[in-house]
């Protein structure tokens, strides 16, 4: 299993209750299941509308049980931004 940082942005920070997080897992459905499991409620429906950088790289359309997870890497968990 990786290890690294799941951080949270605005909407995912606040239902989370925290703005990061340390994650243990190899893919980011591994590591998204372990989040909803620490913090039902709010931060499930958040999730839902999300997107997701991996280390910087979006993750796009992709199947999150594809996206494997580095040693030490970041998922970033952003909810849609208003404003422009």
């Amino acid at each position: 299993m990786a290890k690294g940082t799941v951080r949270y942005w605005a909407a995912a920070k606040s239902a989370a209750g925290v703005a990061e997080e340390p994650y243990e897992a190899e893919t980011l459905a591994e590591a998204l299941d372990a989040a909803r499991e620490r913090h039902p409620g709010e931060l499930v429906r958040v999730l839902l509308r999300c997107s997701f950088l991996i280390d910087g790289d979006p993750v796009g359309t992709r199947g999150h049980e594809t996206v494997r997870l580095a040693e030490g890497g970041t998922v970033e968990v952003l909810p849609p931004f208003a404003g422009g």
